[in-house]
């Protein structure tokens, strides 16, 4: 069982979507939950159909920069029992000795009304005592060193979130990779980097879900990272499976190519000149991937299908 979380602050884009449909791809999560979808449902009809998902709850846009959804596999006994437009609360395996519960938790991005979050949370805790994981953007820090840049956190809003947690017993899971998930791509002095997407778990999830951790992924059509939550086998296997990028001649005779790279180049940039490039070289490594997938396809293939057609 695997999960991504991801506040990909709208799929309206084609460059998100095809960049969501590449992660589900390469990383094959059982559970996805997206935060700031800003689309109606026919754009997660179509989204299911690209991933291969079969079961979908969404809540709706209802103001500017909202929206929440989840995918979850066929295979997977996910029942949807509350939801509002900060949350989307799962029990997987109902009825069974196994069962324990997911909730998909986006923070209020208003600072006025973050403590309205934490009340929230503090209500669904109330709601089962199974084993409970949460996991999203909570839109807050839990410590000073979570922050980067620019202005200082507020002690009272960090305390806020801290008090949140405890309440519910909830423990942060820690990270892997790069310590922040979200940049506002400001120039110099005001450039900020902050975590604000985590996982957090009961102890008894822990417990049953020991070699699970999780871990920041790259997003280049996003100011946020995506979050995974895998166990160390799946994200050994994750790595072992994939290809070393090539770029291949025969793209060159495409006319389109060009454009490609050219999109892909300037449309990432970074204060942290080596930061900024390493983007660059990963989001066109990403855009060239999608573009021969769709426009090529699958080569060798297509040439084995020839040649037995010939004979």
């Amino acid at each position: 069982m695997s999960f991504l979380s991801w506040n990909c602050c709208g799929l309206g884009n084609p460059q998100t979507e095809d960049e969501l449909v590449a992660l589900v791809t390469t990383k094959d999560p059982k559970i996805v939950f997206l935060m700031e979808t800003k689309v109606e449902k026919c754009a997660f009809d179509k989204i299911g159909r690209r991933i291969h998902f079969t079961n979908l709850f969404f809540v709706p846009c209802v103001k500017s920069g909202r929206g929440l959804a989840l995918f979850w596999k066929s295979d997977v006994d996910a029942s949807v029992q509350t939801s509002s437009e900060c949350h989307i609360d799962v029990v997987i395996n109902q009825g069974e000795d196994d069962t324990w519960r997911f909730t998909g938790f986006y923070g209020d991005p208003d600072t006025a009304s973050r403590e309205n979050s934490w009340d929230l949370l503090r209500s669904l805790s109330h709601r089962f005592n199974f084993p409970w994981m949460c996991m999203g953007d909570f839109n807050e820090i839990l410590f000073a060193n979570e922050k980067v840049g620019w202005l200082d956190r507020s002690e009272r809003q960090m305390q806020g979130f801290r008090d949140a947690l405890d309440y519910c017993a909830l423990k942060d899971m820690g990270y892997t990779r790069f310590p922040y998930t979200w940049c506002n791509r400001r120039p110099g002095d005001q450039n900020t980097w902050i975590r604000l997407d985590r996982g957090v778990a009961t102890v008894d999830w822990v417990f049953r879900f020991l070699a699970f951790h999780i871990h920041h992924l790259d997003a280049f059509h996003s100011d946020q990272k995506p979050l995974l939550l895998c166990s160390d086998s799946e994200f050994k296997r994750f790595y072992k499976k994939g290809c070393p990028f090539r770029f291949e001649a025969m793209w060159l005779k495409d006319n389109t190519c060009e454009e490609v790279i050219k999109q892909s180049w300037e449309g990432e940039s970074d204060p942290n000149i080596d930061w900024g490039f390493n983007r660059k070289l990963t989001a066109c490594q990403l855009n060239l991937r999608v573009w021969n997938k769709n426009c090529f396809g699958h080569v060798r293939n297509t040439l084995a299908k020839k040649l037995k057609d010939l004979k």
